[in-house]
């Protein structure tokens, strides 16, 4: 809740008629049933219904402008493109914005996106696959044989690659059959478990066959639309570089949570396969450096001084509590195995997020509706107030007032967990 001398009503209460069940804005699962939105499964999302829910519902308080900072896989985009309203994107992660790119050329031609496949089958018949070229990664989690296929498949889109809409869309196509394809445990979270095994992955034709099948029949069901195109703006959520001052007045999105995952890792198979990354180590550079620090590899010890961080003018209205949270974590990790940095991760994460809300407030219109779809956290079982402390950022940047809706717990189910503080995740609403 807003703190002393805010208003602390219940400002978006849930809307009349919504279908969409209360826990969808914090899940991407639903997604994987809905035309466009299945082509790729990125995990860090939410639901497509529900964004459109709240479109519909701010559609009658006048013209909407929408944005997503942190776009992904392009959700918001898409779910405003259907409902003719105009949407911005910002994507600092350089594969996720490609894929969202992607994802975006939708209403292009069908039937020349399966004449480019026709062509890159054609092609890759006649190639000879390489296989040993390929990392160790990419070596665990394909057979030689169906690795065989995916090279020659990978060389035939690159031999024949113009950055055409058609090309574009078989490169995804190539991209989501990777982990259906595996034999290895390439679970659609940011973990690839090479010693566990599928029961029954997919031969590659089959896989690529299905896939752009489904690709083509979304395409032609979608049509060319009559509404505006978004535009997808590769930057970074800190500054919205490339954003307009006052360009939209509805934000939905979910930024990062501070539970260090690493959304750098995430991508490692797919980059990987690719040839754009040889490993775990290429990932500070290629795209860990652009992304908002919320995991500790992030900050590893040394990078980054924690008491100059707390100092930042930007964590002003929050300093108090967390330099005694970030201390907490700095004494508990010495009694740790892995001593993992989330000391340095808590203040980085939070001044990064300051960030964000004033970068927000530039090119948000006055008024303006910012949904936060976030869950708290507990590092090393040291509870970090999220919500609260994202609410008070919000307010110091210039909104008048927030509210948290919780939509479900995590973190009850006791059993293999690191700790026991009960967590929760939900909607922040800030507005102003």
């Amino acid at each position: 809740m807003a703190g002393d001398g805010y208003s602390q009503l219940l400002l978006f209460p849930a809307e009349e008629g919504a279908i969409v069940r209360e826990a969808a804005s914090t899940t991407f699962v639903d997604n994987m049933a809905l035309p466009v939105h299945r082509w790729f499964r990125y995990s860090a999302g939410f639901s497509a219904q529900w964004v459109e829910s709240v479109i519909a519902n701010t559609r009658p308080s006048g013209e909407v402008a929408v944005l997503d900072p942190f776009a992904g896989a392009g959700t918001t985009l898409i779910a405003a493109e259907k409902l003719g309203v105009p949407a911005y994107g910002v994507e600092a992660h350089p594969f996720v914005l490609r894929i969202a790119r992607a994802k975006l050329l939708y209403r292009s031609d069908p039937e020349a996106f399966l004449r480019r496949v026709a062509r890159v089958k054609r092609l890759a018949q006649t190639l000879t696959a390489e296989v040993g070229e390929y990392p160790p990664l990419i070596r665990k989690c394909f057979t030689d044989d169906s690795l065989s296929y995916l090279d020659q498949l990978r060389r035939a889109w690159k031999k024949t690659d113009d950055q055409s809409d058609a090309s574009q869309l078989v490169w995804l196509a190539l991209v989501a059959i990777l982990r259906p394809v595996s034999h290895a445990g390439t679970a659609p979270w940011q973990y690839v478990l090479p010693r566990k095994s599928k029961r029954a992955p997919l031969h590659p034709l089959a896989a690529f066959e299905s896939m752009t099948a489904m690709i083509a029949a979304d395409m032609r069901a979608a049509g060319t639309g009559n509404g505006p195109s978004a535009l997808l703006v590769p930057s970074d959520a800190r500054t919205c570089a490339g954003m307009p001052d006052q360009s939209a007045n509805l934000v939905i999105t979910s930024p990062p949570y501070a539970n260090n995952y690493d959304y750098a890792d995430a991508t490692r198979l797919e980059m990987c396969f690719l040839r754009e990354i040889d490993g775990w180590g290429d990932l500070q550079q290629a795209v860990r450096q652009h992304l908002v620090r919320s995991c500790s590899q992030h900050v590893p010890e040394r990078a980054v001084d924690m008491e100059q961080l707390l100092s930042a003018s930007e964590l002003a209205v929050i300093r108090e509590e967390i330099t005694g949270t970030c201390q907490q974590l700095a004494s508990i990790r010495q009694q740790k195995g892995g001593k993992k940095t989330y000391h340095l991760m808590v203040a980085a994460y939070f001044l990064d997020l300051a960030m964000v809300w004033r970068a927000l407030r530039r090119v948000c219109r006055r008024p303006s509706r910012v949904c936060f779809v976030v869950g708290d956290s507990a590092p090393y079982g040291i509870y970090v107030p999220v919500m609260e402390w994202l609410g008070r950022l919000a307010l110091a940047a210039g909104f008048t007032a927030f509210e948290f809706e919780k939509t479900r717990d995590r973190n009850v189910k006791w059993k293999n967990r690191k700790h026991r503080v009960p967590l929760c995740e939900g909607r922040l609403w800030a507005q102003g």
